[in-house]
């Protein structure tokens, strides 16, 4: 958890306004998260604050480009940001759009396409794709999981 300051903020190299100082504090003073700038957006109103989405998306850009955030993208329309910006792959739990860490050593990937000259990869992002099904004690499949560990705590019902 950080509180990110006006010093702070200068010191990553942004311009402290009041909206980058408000939305740094949102996103991060309370862990790390999964978040889009609609969701964003409404916890912003939800605190009695203005701030239009464009300012909202402009803003979560630039933390992007300074390394705080990193861009999920799920679908075509739709974009998560993440605060945990160590490498690591995701559950998509479809029936409610959330996302979960997946450590990284919790997926093996196989590369063996070959590049053009002069390019390389960056980095392989997972997105597996999931519904919750019907659990023994739970509803959702963010219930079912250990984030720390990603593996399963409940029994599927049958």
């Amino acid at each position: 958890v950080r509180q990110f300051t006006p010093a702070l903020l200068r010191e990553i190299g942004l311009r402290p306004t009041r909206q980058r100082r408000l939305l740094a504090n949102l996103l991060f003073g309370d862990g790390d998260r999964h978040i889009t700038a609609e969701a964003v957006f409404t916890e912003v109103k939800t605190l009695g604050h203005k701030m239009s989405l464009a300012t909202i998306y402009n803003n979560l850009r630039v933390f992007q480009s300074v390394g705080l955030l990193r861009e999920i993208v799920v679908d075509s329309g739709k974009v998560f940001f993440d605060t945990n910006t160590s490498y690591h792959h995701h559950y998509l739990i479809e029936d409610d759009n959330t996302l979960i860490d997946i450590p990284e050593e919790r997926i093996a990937v196989a590369y063996t396409h070959v590049l053009p000259a002069g390019f390389q990869v960056q980095r392989v992002d997972v997105v597996i794709r999931t519904r919750a099904g019907r659990c023994l004690g739970c509803s959702r499949l963010a219930d079912c999981l250990s984030a720390a560990e990603a593996e399963v705590t409940c029994t599927p019902q049958r």
